[in-house]
Order: structure tokens, then C-alpha cells, then sequence
């Protein structure tokens, strides 16, 4: 399970290294196959591989005339691309969606439980504080943990 921030590069060949914190859990469960997207072009989602085709498993059983999954599975076409990682952790970026995200220098690789979600680091810092914690989002996240137990 990945948690955590990590801060990472990506190199002027649009390869971004493995932080490795999430480098030891990938390599534990031996996936060197990545499908690496976005749902918005403004962040990378990387999916090792088995994890990205449980998520299509689960599309596969609904339609694609509905139009939440024509969109969802629009965008992550559009974005993604299937890599595999090299001898040094590091994986290639899509160029549409290295473009789109800025993803082109320091960003930062958050876990994300199945899967990395990669920001460029300086828009997400300036975005920080435009997404604090609500009292309203406190009070949903404390609804939602109590009906879980």
C-alpha cells in the first residue's frame, strides 16, 4: 500500500526516478509493468500494472454507453500510455500528459494506496491553501470514519 509524500525529479528525457520508499513495496511485489495516466491532465496517475486492470475489470462491468465510464475511459486513453520500469526505478512520463501537468522538473509522488499520484510540486504548493480542511469537510471525514468503525 503506498502512503506518503515524496519529493522526486523528472529528467530532461521526461523519465521520473522512483522514490524509494515506493520503490521497496513495488519491487516487493515484483511489478516492473506500469499504466501510467490522468483523469484531468493536471496530475499523473501510476498504476502498476495489476492494480490498473482490476480498475478495468471493474469498468468492464458497466457500459461503455454510460457516460461517466465513456469519459473516464476517454481521458485515460487520452493520458495514458503502459510502461515498464528500467534497471534504475525509473519510468517514462507520456508526453501529452508531461505537457499538460507540468510535469517537467521537481514534483512530488504521493501515495495513494493502490496507486503514485504525481504534481508538479510548485502548483501544488500554491494550491495548498485554497484546499485546507473545512469545518464542513471535517465534520463529512468524521461522519464517514464513525459508519466505518
Amino acid at each position: 500500500m503506498f502512503r506518503g509524500n515524496h519529493p522526486a525529479k523528472v529528467d530532461e528525457k521526461g523519465r521520473l526516478k522512483l522514490p524509494s520508499a515506493f520503490k521497496q513495496l513495488v519491487d516487493a511485489a515484483n511489478v516492473t509493468q506500469f499504466y501510467v495516466t490522468s483523469t484531468d491532465g493536471k496530475s499523473a496517475e501510476i498504476w502498476p500494472l495489476p492494480e490498473w486492470e482490476k480498475r478495468e475489470a471493474q469498468l468492464a462491468d458497466s457500459s461503455t454507453l454510460d457516460d461517466a465510464v465513456r469519459k473516464y475511459l476517454n481521458l485515460t486513453s487520452y493520458y495514458g500510455q503502459q510502461v515498464e520500469m528500467d534497471n534504475q526505478a525509473r519510468l517514462l512520463l507520456p508526453q501529452i500528459l508531461r505537457g499538460s501537468a507540468r510535469l517537467d522538473a521537481e514534483v512530488t509522488v504521493f501515495g495513494m494506496r493502490t496507486y503514485l499520484e504525481v504534481h508538479n510540486r510548485e502548483a501544488f504548493e500554491k494550491s495548498l491553501p485554497e484546499n485546507e480542511l473545512t469545518a464542513e469537510d471535517r465534520k463529512a471525514m468524521a461522519a464517514l470514519l464513525s459508519r466505518r468503525g
